[in-house]
């Protein structure tokens, strides 16, 4: 790579070239003027080589300044050079050509920034790898529990009945279970329990699950009776309840949710289990639904019988 030193002394010839090649233009001017009076053709034509010459000489200088400073890092921009009015050839009334770089010239020049970049891509530390980020193991996902401890089942009381107005086979109940608001709940007991049966009838209704349009009405629960295909009994809680008591089956312990999604069939899948016993007793996986203190929930006939 070439020095500092080796820089200044280039552009100092250069610097003096073009001093040179203004006195010679003076010169150029002088003579010219002559020759206009003694036809000094000889003389002009002389002139001529050497300003032909030194301006060559110009050229190969600054070429040469261009590729020390290529070698030394600094990127060229060549930009266009307007030729003031003053610097025209006198000799023969022309503009001097801008002194530039040829094909021949630029190559040299164009080797030495590829070989520029190339060093300096070769100087430049290697990126360090990152490290990879250890797989951690997914911690085992959590079984969700499914059973009957999900459902929300409480005691519930028929305080106002009356047949649907758009279906023969479903009564339209209004249920008091505890809460400030009285829930509309529709069931298809019509052919199974007379009008005067369901008002004002203690039964155990499920609570929680998502409501529901039937035929036009909302209904937001569900009457749980035990039912096979020649009878339906709605359950019977045991005496003493009050409206709101909680139905439980000690065998499976929790809470209720809030509502039971429908997407996940929480019920469709209990329902196989959810029975009543020999004894008539409302039972899942064969232990009895029970009211805490006051006794277990049963139907009136029907014994070994899907509940729904």
């Amino acid at each position: 790579m070439a020095s500092e030193g080796v820089l200044q002394k280039l552009k100092q010839r250069a610097d003096l070239a073009d001093r040179i090649a203004l006195e010679l233009r003076s010169r150029i001017d002088v003579l010219k003027s002559a020759a206009a009076s003694s036809g000094s053709s000889g003389e002009e034509e002389k002139l001529r080589k050497e300003n032909d010459k030194l301006k060559a000489e110009i050229n190969n200088i600054k070429l040469e300044i261009t590729l020390a400073e290529i070698k030394n890092g600094v990127k060229q921009v060549f930009m266009p050079v307007h030729t003031p009015a003053s610097t025209v050839n006198c000799v023969d009334n022309k503009i001097p050509e801008t002194p530039s770089i040829t094909n021949s010239q630029t190559a040299p020049v164009k080797q030495a920034e590829k070989k520029s970049a190339t060093e300096n891509g070769k100087n430049k530390k290697p990126k360090e790898a990152k490290p990879k980020k250890e797989n951690k193991p997914k911690a085992p996902a959590v079984e969700e529990k499914i059973d009957i401890s999900r459902l929300d089942m409480r005691v519930g009381k028929i305080v106002g009945v009356k047949k649907h107005p758009d279906a023969d086979s479903l009564y339209v109940e209004d249920v008091d279970i505890g809460e400030e608001k009285i829930r509309t709940i529709v069931s298809g007991l019509v052919k199974h329990v007379p009008l005067d049966q369901m008002q004002d009838r203690l039964a155990v209704f499920m609570c929680n699950l998502k409501p529901a349009k039937m035929r036009g009405i909302l209904s937001e629960g569900m009457i749980m009776c035990a039912s096979c295909p020649e009878k339906v009994e709605i359950l019977v809680p045991p005496p003493g309840v009050v409206i709101g008591d909680r139905v439980t089956v000690k065998d499976f312990p929790g809470q209720p949710d809030i509502q039971l999604n429908p997407k996940k069939k929480i019920w469709e899948t209990l329902k196989p289990d959810v029975r009543t016993n020999q004894q008539r007793v409302a039972t899942y996986k064969g232990s009895p639904f029970t009211i805490e203190g006051k006794g277990e929930v049963t139907a009136p006939t029907l014994a070994d019988t899907q509940i729904s």
